[in-house]
């Protein structure tokens, strides 16, 4: 007979067994514990335990793509409840506290003044003026300049700027202000635009550059004449005829015939006018049309500098009273650079660096004034401006030979400039006598100051920590002290404590050598001599010119502020375009440094591209 084992196996029982009881408990307890041995399914747990013993089953969320245990959903959801209303609560309690405010430090004194030199420029403005020149007692002048003379080609010569206290507009140190303004430009845009002043600045170039594409025919290849000149400075001969400087009046009144003295042979000009319109094309490269028109201005006049040689001031000429040019090849040198920099034309680098030309600039012989950037010798500037190339690029052959030169030369006149070396003499309170204790040493000193900073900063950029004079090794850091030192007199850190640029600081001239500053605006136009009498007034200017650095001291410490005397009280384009040019090189943080690579937008490669490399072989 067969029966069912409880556990679910079969179990036979055989009638005849006759197995004790004993036997069949032991058994049964056998089984009992084969079941116990096995696993036990739910079900089958299920009957063991009893419906109060059952295991409790896990809870889920169905979210639709996966579903998890709620209780891992219920944590999720909470900490990410917490997580924002902590979130939500800090951002309150930062926007509802009140900040405090960190305060940028206040200007420097180099950008303070930087403010005020550019201003000077506004009131030597010369025909219709911008609304915006806020120079309130200046107005339109000189409308009729060029229309006046019959004998000139160029009619249209009205605007440009007024050289200094007078109203003549000589286009020989203008040219240079303006390349001297636009290098400052390429070098420091950013300090110009963190002062808030660079496109005052460049509204100033191109002030100066418009009105010298008005005084040749820009549109052509070739030219046979420049308008070198507006205006008569000449006295000489106790002559009596009303001129720019026989008359005291403000270039708003002058009704005088006004010449234009136009030149056919004049190299020196020509290169330097080249120069100012190629550099201001690089402050303009952004404007492609006005930029191009430059650099065409710019070739045009250096092939006219190059095919008819000759100074523009020989012959007694007018200019040679007053701008005497020494020399053109300063200018080739100079002006090549230039048109190489805004062109990238290899063939005016070479002539830039062509030995024969830096020979005759004097580039190899030395001399007292070596080293020395003014509105006649810019070799100083050019070996700086091709060092430049060398530190950069470094072009190598056909060119690394006299680079080298001029990059040893820029080194030499550095060491010159440092108090350790004699070259240049200087006042007992310390400005240096560039130019031998003459009259008007301002205008170099502030050059050499801008030179200095700006080689310093070629170093820096380059990695070098400074340079050799001699056996001795100075840091770019001496170069940077010397500019400051030379600057910081010129503002006031001197033996009478006076600054020599007005409006800065509390005590600085007040009777300075200029038509305009010195007669009142009084709705009263007075006559060529009627205004004599506020030239030899020993009162204070009623009209503040403000940021125009004067002639200087002498080579005493001493300066007498008399408006008669213009080698201490005039003030000039050229020299406060190189107080600008020093001031933001010196001006804000130093670790701003110069715009490496602007100057090089029109460049080629060095090198030329290496080929490509050839197709793969196929069989």
């Amino acid at each position: 007979m067969y029966g069912r084992d409880p556990w679910g196996g079969p179990l036979e029982i055989n009638a005849t067994d006759s197995a004790t009881d004993d036997d069949r408990s032991r058994n049964l307890q056998d089984l009992d514990r084969a079941a116990h041995s096995r696993p036990l399914d739910e079900t089958q747990q299920s009957w063991l335990l009893g419906p109060g013993e059952q295991k409790k089953k896990k809870k889920y969320v169905d979210l639709g793509c996966i579903i998890v245990s709620r209780k891992i959903f219920v944590w999720t959801v909470g900490t990410l409840l917490v997580s924002g209303l902590l979130a939500g609560f800090i951002t309150l309690i930062v926007k509802t506290v009140p900040r405090h405010h960190h305060r940028h430090p206040p200007p420097d004194n180099y950008t303070l003044a930087l403010h005020k030199a550019l201003m000077f420029f506004n009131a030597q403005r010369s025909g219709k003026l911008p609304k915006h020149n806020n120079v309130s007692w200046r107005r339109n002048s000189c409308l009729q300049d060029g229309k006046s003379d019959p004998s000139v080609l160029m009619k249209d010569l009205v605007g440009g700027y007024y050289d200094a206290g007078d109203a003549i507009k000589f286009n020989f140190p203008k040219s240079f202000a303006m390349t001297m303004l636009s290098w400052s430009v390429i070098e420091y845009s950013a300090k110009y635009e963190a002062a808030g002043e660079l496109n005052h600045v460049k509204e100033i170039i191109k002030w100066g550059t418009d009105y010298l594409l008005k005084t040749f025919n820009n549109t052509a290849d070739t030219i046979d004449r420049i308008a070198a000149q507006v205006g008569v400075g000449d006295t000489s001969g106790d002559s009596t005829t009303p001129n720019d400087h026989y008359c005291w009046m403000r270039p708003e009144d002058i009704d005088y015939p006004r010449p234009v003295y136009e030149c056919h042979s004049c190299s020196d000009l020509a290169a330097e006018m080249a120069a100012a319109l190629a550099s201001a094309s690089i402050v303009f490269k952004d404007n492609k049309a006005y930029s191009q028109k430059l650099v065409h201005g710019a070739r045009t006049l250096f092939t006219f500098a190059r095919n008819q040689r000759g100074r523009y001031s020989a012959g007694g000429s007018d200019p040679a009273l007053f701008y005497n040019s020494s020399s053109y090849w300063d200018e080739f040198v100079w002006g090549g650079a230039w048109l190489y920099y805004a062109t990238g034309n290899s063939s005016y680098l070479q002539l830039a660096t062509h030995p024969k030309l830096a020979k005759h600039a004097g580039a190899f012989w030395g001399g007292p004034d070596y080293g020395v950037l003014s509105w006649d010798n810019k070799l100083a500037g050019a070996q700086v401006l091709l060092s430049r190339l060398r530190l950069f690029l470094s072009p190598g052959y056909p060119y690394e030979e006299i680079l080298s030169t001029f990059h040893n030369q820029t080194s030499i006149f550095m060491c010159s400039f440092l108090p350790f070396f004699t070259s240049f003499n200087r006042t007992k309170g310390g400005l240096i006598q560039l130019n031998h204790g003459r009259p008007q040493p301002l205008q170099y000193v502030v050059n050499a100051a801008f030179l200095a900073a700006l080689y310093s900063d070629y170093l820096d950029a380059a990695d070098t920590p400074g340079w050799y004079c001699g056996p001795n090794f100075y840091s770019t850091d001496v170069l940077r002290e010397f500019a400051k030192t030379q600057i910081d007199y010129i503002l006031g850190k001197n033996p009478r404590k006076m600054s020599y640029v007005v409006g800065f600081g509390n005590h600085y001239p007040k009777r300075v050598h200029h038509r305009g500053a010195s007669i009142p605006k009084n709705n009263i136009k007075y006559s060529c001599k009627g205004g004599w009498k506020w030239r030899d007034s020993t009162k204070p200017n009623p009209n503040t010119l403000v940021g125009a650095m004067v002639a200087g001291p002498d080579r005493h410490d001493g300066f007498h502020d008399v408006r008669t005397n213009y080698n201490y009280t005039e003030p000039t384009l050229a020299g406060n375009a190189g107080l600008v040019a020093a001031l933001v090189a010196l001006s804000g943080d130093k670790s701003t440094g110069i715009d490496k690579n602007t100057i090089f937008s029109a460049v080629p490669p060095m090198f030329p591209t290496p080929p490509p490399p050839p197709a793969p072989w196929k069989p």
